[in-house]
């Protein structure tokens, strides 16, 4: 039977133990040959919550792997990035024997204390991805990726002194921003996927602006538009950025406008009934972005049509 409550992982350590892998040569990060992991561990679905970050590269793995709302077959050579926290799901089929290969990259945030990715990790948007997007690699790019992983191998079983961190921070901010290009050429390469994605977005504010229910539901946020489609508000955003230039934010504020136009030129509804009808709780708030949007007042726009 799958296993339903996650599996809370706190240290680097403790996974080596739980995988049957020998000690980690270093208390805050690892990097494992898939190879070396024991298989029985993957003959059944769990799910796992690590307090450290992963960067995985995988080929020829036959489950699924799940984070967040979206599944991930791993038929190619495939990377995936997760931050501490979030909750993984590898789903099997039962008594199928896996011989994956590749690599797990694991780094505790204190392994970066007192340097500069620290703080500009939080950058990398696609940690924060692992809803919806996981990063597939062309050969090229795969062998870029493992060279940058094999680096980081030889220096984590060199001998520790007081250059590993810095030495194996600098790679690791190199494979950060080799992944920031890929899933840029990405979001170009799966332009048709993403188009879709911006269809279902621009169908469900259609919707949602034509329910009678929206005096009462109030304006859509980005994380209800990005829950609906099954993708991160930072995924939604940028993906938005890439193909329009415009925010979430935006996209909502127009559908609000291109509504308050079509109530204010053909009903007689007074300006404040529109603002409460469209979620608005202050009359003031729709006026002022309307105005922003259009540099008219909403009854200088009704005007406009007598």
């Amino acid at each position: 039977m799958a296993n339903t409550q996650p599996a809370h992982i706190k240290t680097i350590n403790e996974y080596h133990q739980i995988m049957g892998l020998p000690k980690p040569e270093h208390p805050l990060i690892s990097i494992i040959s898939f190879d070396l992991h024991n298989k029985r561990f993957y003959h059944e679905s769990s799910n796992w919550v690590f307090d450290f970050y992963t960067i995985a590269l995988k080929r020829n793995f036959k489950g699924k792997i799940k984070y967040g709302q979206q599944e991930y077959d791993f038929d190619e050579g495939i990377m995936t990035f997760m931050s501490p926290g979030q909750v993984l799901r590898i789903e099997l089929k039962e008594g199928e024997l896996h011989h994956h290969s590749g690599f797990l990259l694991l780094f505790h945030p204190d392994f970066l204390w007192n340097t500069h990715l620290a703080q500009q990790i939080k950058q990398y948007e696609y940690f924060d991805y692992s809803v919806h997007e996981a990063l597939f690699l062309s050969e090229k790019e795969e062998l870029t990726m493992i060279d940058i992983l094999k680096n980081i191998e030889q220096e984590y079983h060199g001998h520790i002194d007081k250059f590993t961190q810095n030495i194996i921070v600098a790679q690791l901010e190199v494979l950060l921003n080799y992944s920031d290009r890929f899933f840029q050429r990405q979001f170009v390469t799966r332009k048709i996927t993403n188009t879709q994605l911006l269809t279902r977005m621009e169908d469900y504010l259609t919707k949602f602006f034509n329910n009678d229910e929206l005096m009462s539901q109030g304006l859509p946020t980005v994380k209800t538009i990005a829950d609906h489609l099954n993708i991160s508000p930072n995924y939604l955003s940028a993906l938005l950025k890439d193909l329009t230039g415009k925010s979430t934010q935006q996209h909502i504020q127009d559908k609000v406008i291109e509504k308050a136009k079509q109530q204010l030129a053909t009903t007689e509804m007074s300006v404040s009934e529109i603002a409460y009808h469209l979620g608005f709780g202050h009359p003031q708030s729709f006026n002022k972005l309307f105005k922003i949007k259009t540099s008219m007042s909403p009854l200088e726009f009704r005007a406009s049509f007598n």
